[in-house]
């Protein structure tokens, strides 16, 4: 009943609330990386959803497109900003994907939505992940994040597919919390983000 009705009316209720009440948040971010980023403040880019339908999710925009001399780009982590750097550090890079939530496309939460040529490379269990709707948090997220294996990633997406509750989800949702204050996991050791996942 929670995971087929009163999911939905409980991403949207939440979203819709959180988007106006950090309405003055997202416009301070939105200008600063505006600038920072020469009048590109946003990063959308296609992912795969539910039954890896493919959406267009919104970010907040935290590295610039900078390119060496060859007009490649420049590593990830020479391309974080500053501002950007702050942004992801708080997670508020996150914030206009409440507008996918709002949409339907996403749930608050959820596996991460990753990359579109990652589905190609996954395994029928890893492929699980794309049962529900991916989220903007998730079990991975609060026992990880970026800096836990694949492997043990995909593990827990699963195990959240299989184990979707009301209290579950708001004991990830209060944890979340907790993370983002400590911003623990924000990036892999030694990384600025999480190294590509290569199908292994």
């Amino acid at each position: 009943m929670y995971k087929n009705i009163f999911k939905r009316l409980f991403d949207f209720i939440l979203s819709l609330s959180g988007f106006i009440i950090i309405l003055p948040v997202f416009l301070i971010v939105l200008i600063g990386l505006y600038f920072a980023n020469q009048g590109k403040p946003f990063f959308i880019q296609p992912r795969p959803g539910k039954n890896t339908v493919i959406f267009k999710i919104i970010k907040f925009k935290t590295m610039n497109d900078k390119k060496d001399s060859d007009g490649n780009l420049l590593s990830d982590a020479e391309r974080l900003t500053p501002i950007g750097k702050f942004v992801r550090k708080t997670s508020l890079d996150e914030i206009p994907q409440l507008i996918n939530v709002i949409k339907g496309d996403m749930s608050l939460i959820g596996p991460r939505p990753l990359l579109t040529q990652y589905v190609s490379l996954y395994s029928d269990f890893q492929n699980r992940r794309h049962e529900v709707k991916p989220g903007i948090t998730g079990w991975a997220q609060v026992n990880g994040r970026n800096a836990i294996s694949w492997d043990k990633k995909f593990e827990l997406d699963v195990w959240y597919v299989d184990n979707i509750s009301f209290l579950l989800d708001v004991k990830i949702l209060f944890k979340t919390i907790q993370k983002v204050v400590k911003s623990e996991g924000i990036n892999a050791v030694d990384a600025a983000t999480i190294e590509p996942f290569n199908g292994k």
